[in-house]
């Protein structure tokens, strides 16, 4: 079977104006690559592991961004499931490589990625790192989520 999160990518303006009428306000943009799990195989005795992007680009005035990811279709963030034919998988989005902090909206125990004051003009890649936990007996075919991820700026 085989499986992705989708992540799609949306700004959002957080305040107001710079200091003076003749700053120009802060832009950010935001893209994804989704997480793609390829094939599960439910007799493994370990986990499904692979990555995603979210990459960010900031102008203007110093800013503080937060990026946020949303529970998904199953509407929590421990676990987010996946659905196809019926059936769910559990499964869950991290922002370290060991697959401990689950990247969220920073409630619950969850965290968010932040910066400060990123640099103007740079394009700043932030790897997602996703779990499919082993063990799960589901039925062949295709499943899926869309996670949105949000910038504030």
């Amino acid at each position: 079977m085989k499986w992705a999160c989708a992540l799609v990518a949306t700004a959002a303006v957080i305040g107001g104006l710079g200091g003076s009428s003749a700053e120009a306000a802060p832009t950010c943009t935001i893209s994804t690559t989704s997480v793609n799990f390829g094939t599960y195989d439910v007799f493994a005795s370990s986990a499904t592991d692979s990555t995603g992007t979210v990459t960010i680009t900031c102008n203007g005035a110093a800013h503080n961004i937060v990026v946020t990811l949303s529970t998904g279709a199953s509407g929590a963030y421990n676990p987010r499931t996946m659905t196809g034919g019926g059936e769910t998988l559990s499964y869950n989005l991290y922002r370290d490589a060991a697959r401990t902090s689950i990247w969220g909206d920073g409630t619950g125990g969850t965290s968010t990625y932040t910066d400060a004051n990123p640099p103007n003009n740079t394009t700043i890649p932030i790897t997602v790192y996703g779990r499919v936990p082993a063990g799960q007996d589901v039925s062949a075919g295709g499943y899926s989520d869309t996670v949105s991820a949000v910038i504030n700026f």
